[in-house]
């Protein structure tokens, strides 16, 4: 048992009265302890759910993030004239609307803006579709490739993936904790502003409840990062939503955010979301989105992906950046970049299963 951590739990689990909320410095030695398995799984499971009775503060995020910088993986930077977008995206999935922050990235990349991406498998509390298993079904699969080659196909595509099971195992037991308490911990909250990436970034992250705003900024801002992104996207995603207003906010030079507020159908969208009926109902809308065909998807590409053109400097306004995303749909740019992306993921993998086939052979030839 650590005596550190149990007093740590001691502050942040001592109800309305007596409880206090974690400095940067206990939040950060907290989340070390957890993740080295210096505290006591009945310590650990403690100190999740009453962290997220008392409900996190931006600076424990910050210490949070702290941790994960020290102990975690970071794709290096590239030559690039922009900061890589980073998307925070809730690692449980979707589970009701169709995502598209995968062809988001592809179209981005495609005109030069970097875009990295984490997460995991089908994880606790809502086990939704994550990430990894479009791309896979797109034909990318990053679950093979080390952080290293992950590196390489960053710097050669413009696409960065950290995928945590491979890249950050020290994670995993957090995750076992998530699915036993059945409820998600503060961790869930400050993965959506974790910024895997060494260099310059601008993180744009999701949430579903309005506090999580002033929590994001407040951490964001302690820990440095001067241009963010915070979306009340679909099932606490970046996607914009289509049925009701997006309610976004930017980074500002002041201390205040920035608030836009958007209407889909004030720029000729209709005003519903498209559902998720299964992973391979949504692949099928992809391919023929990519394909060039107008299905009800390309509404929400378009509206997506005009927006973050706008908010990454490349389009002048919304409007054009809704024009320019629909010509590079239908010119076949993005999906020349799938294409791209594909060739430099499988032959980085046929790289290391070459490596490991000289390796075992060699070894064999050793043996003999």
């Amino acid at each position: 048992m650590s005596i550190v951590f149990r007093d740590l739990l001691k502050k942040v689990g001592s109800g309305n009265h007596t409880g206090e909320s974690l400095t940067r410095a206990e939040a950060f030695s907290a989340t070390k302890m957890m993740l080295l398995g210096e505290a006591t799984p009945a310590q650990i499971g403690a100190f999740l759910i009453a962290h997220r009775i008392k409900r996190p503060t931006g600076e424990e995020l910050a210490g949070m993030l702290d941790a994960f910088e020290e102990l975690g993986p970071r794709l290096q930077p590239i030559a690039s004239p922009n900061p890589p977008i980073v998307f925070g995206i809730p690692y449980d999935g979707r589970t009701r609307t169709a995502p598209i922050s995968p062809i988001t990235a592809l179209l981005l990349s495609a005109v030069g803006q970097p875009v990295v991406m984490h997460g995991g498998d089908r994880l606790p509390t809502k086990y939704g579709l994550p990430l990894i298993e479009i791309w896979q079904g797109l034909g990318v699969n990053w679950s093979t490739l080390s952080l290293e080659q992950a590196q390489t196909v960053f710097a050669q595509t413009g696409i960065g993936f950290v995928y945590t099971p491979q890249h950050f195992p020290l994670t995993n037991i957090i995750w076992e904790y998530r699915d036993q308490l059945g409820k998600r911990p503060p961790f869930a909250t400050m993965e959506l502003i974790w910024c895997p990436y060494a260099g310059d970034a601008h993180v744009i992250a999701g949430y579903v409840h309005p506090p999580t705003e002033g929590m994001f900024q407040v951490a964001l801002e302690l820990r440095g990062v001067n241009k963010f992104t915070l979306v009340k996207g679909l099932e606490g995603s970046c996607d914009l939503p289509r049925d009701r207003t997006a309610i976004i906010s930017l980074s500002s030079t002041s201390q205040e955010l920035e608030r836009v507020f958007l209407l889909a159908h004030d720029y000729g969208f209709t005003n519903k979301n498209v559902p998720l009926s299964s992973t391979e109902e949504l692949l099928i809308q992809i391919q023929d989105l990519l394909a060039g065909h107008s299905n009800e998807l390309q509404q929400t590409a378009l509206w997506n992906g005009g927006f973050y053109l706008w908010r990454s400097g490349i389009c002048a306004d919304l409007r054009s950046g809704i024009a320019q995303a629909e010509e590079l749909f239908k010119s076949g740019v993005v999906a020349a970049k799938l294409q791209q992306l594909t060739q430099v993921v499988n032959s980085v993998s046929e790289t290391i299963l070459d490596n490991g086939f000289l390796e075992s052979e060699q070894k064999v030839n050793v043996t003999s």
